[in-house]
C-alpha cells in the first residue's frame, strides 16, 4: 500500500468518526401528573440494535425542586460532555430553572447541578458555545415579565452576565437563537410574555412578533426587526454559509415564513402555511449545515415540513411528513449525519396554571432523510405514555451522542 493509499483511508476514516452515527438519543421529560420527578431518559439509538429505541437508563432529578418544573428545551455541550435542559415553568415553585448532566459516558449518566440567575426566568433555549459553555434565552424577568434576558454560562457552568446590560423595553421576551461566529452574528426571536399564560393574568395571550440582530462578540443589540401581525415568532435560525447573513423565522399564529435580511433590518413573507394546513402554528426549525434544507413542525397540524432552501428566497416544499391528528409535533434536531430527524410530540400544557394547553400524544418519532424526501423509521417505537412504570410523561428536549 502505498503512503498515498494510506493516507486517504486515514483521511475517510478521520471524516466517517467525525459524523458517526450516534448510538444514544437523550431526552427531557416531565411527568405528567407532575407528582413524580422530573427526568432525562437514555434511549438506545443504535439503528443495528435489537433494543433500538428501547430505554437504557432513566436520571432523576431529586430534591425539593425535582417536581413539576416542566422541562423544556436542551442543550449538548461542545465537547459532548454535558447535557443542559430548563425547566420552563420551575420559576412558579421558586425552584432553579437551569440543571446540567454528565453524559460523558451515556449509560452512566447522572445529575450535576442546578442554578437559577437573578435577573430572568421561563428557561427555553441553548446555543453551546465554542471552549465550553452557552447562551440560554431567559423569556421572561426575574418575575416572568418582560424583558427577558440571555444569560451566557462558561466552561465552568457559572453565570458570566444576562444579556443585554440594558434590554429594550418594547417586549424583550427571547425563545429561538442562532448564531454564526465568523460573521460575529447572533439572532433571537420573540415569542410571547410568558405571564400572559397564566391564568392569575387578565385577558389574552400576549405574543410577540419580531427578531432582534445582535454583535455576538460584544452582546449587544444592533437592531430589531418588527414582524407585526406574526403571533409569536418562537424560533429562528441564521442560514448556514448564508453570505448575507439572512435567517429565517415563522408567525405561529399567521401561518408565515419569513426571510429575515439581518443587515437591514427587514422580514419579507416566503411561504404562506395555509397551503399546508390553515393555522397549522408553525413553531421549531432545524437546518441542514449546507443551509439548504429546512425542517419546521406544525404543531396543530401534526406535520413536519421539509424545504428545500437553496433559494432562500423562494423556499420549495419537498415533503409534508403527517404524523396524525392531535400528534402535536414540536422539538425536532438533526442527527450529525443529517440522515435522521428526531420529533417530539409534545409543546406545553400549563394545566390548572394557565391557558395553554398543547398535549400532543407524547411520541418519539424518527424520520429517515434523503436529499429530497422524509419517512417515518418503523422500527423506532417509543410511547412515552406506557415507557415508564411512574406513568404518562411529557417528552420535550431532545439529543444525541
Amino acid at each position: 500500500m502505498t503512503r498515498f493509499s494510506r493516507l486517504a483511508i486515514a483521511l475517510w476514516l478521520f471524516a466517517a468518526s467525525a459524523f458517526a452515527s450516534e448510538k444514544y438519543l437523550f431526552v427531557w421529560a416531565g411527568d405528567q401528573s407532575r407528582n413524580n420527578p422530573d427526568f432525562l431518559t437514555v434511549i438506545n439509538f443504535d439503528e443495528r440494535s435489537a433494543g433500538y429505541g428501547s430505554v437504557v437508563k432513566t436520571v432523576l432529578l431529586s430534591g425539593a425542586g425535582a417536581t413539576g418544573n416542566e422541562p423544556h428545551h436542551v442543550g449538548l455541550s461542545e465537547d459532548g460532555k454535558v447535557l443542559a435542559t430548563g425547566g420552563l415553568l420551575s420559576v412558579l415553585k421558586g425552584q432553579p430553572e437551569i440543571f446540567f448532566f454528565d453524559v460523558s459516558n451515556p449509560t452512566n449518566t447522572r445529575f450535576l447541578s442546578s442554578l437559577d440567575a437573578p435577573l430572568s426566568s421561563i428557561t427555553d433555549d441553548f446555543e453551546p458555545l465554542a471552549g465550553g459553555g452557552f447562551l440560554v434565552t431567559m423569556m421572561g424577568g426575574a418575575q416572568g415579565h418582560a424583558p427577558g434576558r440571555v444569560v451566557e454560562l462558561n466552561r465552568d457552568l457559572r453565570i458570566v452576565a444576562e444579556h443585554p446590560a440594558n434590554p429594550p423595553d418594547d417586549g424583550f421576551n427571547p425563545h429561538g437563537i442562532s448564531i454564526r461566529p465568523s460573521m460575529n452574528l447572533m439572532v433571537t426571536s420573540d415569542f410571547i410574555c410568558p405571564t400572559s399564560t397564566l391564568h392569575a393574568m387578565p385577558g389574552g395571550l400576549d405574543l410577540r412578533g419580531g427578531v432582534r440582530v445582535w454583535d455576538l462578540k460584544r452582546r449587544e443589540i444592533l437592531r430589531t426587526v418588527p414582524i407585526p401581525g406574526a403571533g409569536g415568532t418562537i424560533d429562528v435560525k441564521l442560514i448556514p454559509n448564508d453570505a448575507q447573513g439572512r435567517a429565517y423565522t415563522a408567525g405561529m399564529v399567521d401561518d408565515k415564513l419569513y426571510l429575515i435580511d439581518t443587515r437591514r433590518g427587514a422580514a419579507t413573507p416566503v411561504f404562506d402555511f395555509k397551503s399546508i394546513a390553515d393555522g397549522g402554528w408553525p413553531q421549531l426549525m432545524r437546518m441542514t449545515r449546507d443551509g439548504r434544507r429546512l425542517f419546521i413542525t406544525l404543531n396543530q397540524a401534526g406535520k413536519v415540513v421539509m424545504f428545500d432552501t437553496s433559494k432562500p428566497t423562494s423556499p420549495k416544499v419537498l415533503i409534508v411528513l403527517d404524523l396524525g391528528p392531535n400528534s402535536g409535533p414540536h422539538y425536532l434536531r438533526l442527527t450529525d449525519d443529517e440522515k435522521r430527524l428526531v420529533i417530539s410530540d409534545y409543546f406545553l400544557n400549563e394545566d390548572s396554571a394557565g391557558k395553554v394547553h398543547a398535549e400532543g400524544d407524547h411520541k418519539i418519532h424518527v424520520a429517515k432523510v434523503t436529499r429530497d424526501s422524509l419517512s417515518l423509521d418503523r422500527k423506532f417505537q417509543l410511547d412515552f405514555n406506557t415507557a415508564f412504570a411512574s406513568g404518562p410523561a411529557r417528552p420535550h428536549g431532545l439529543a444525541f451522542k
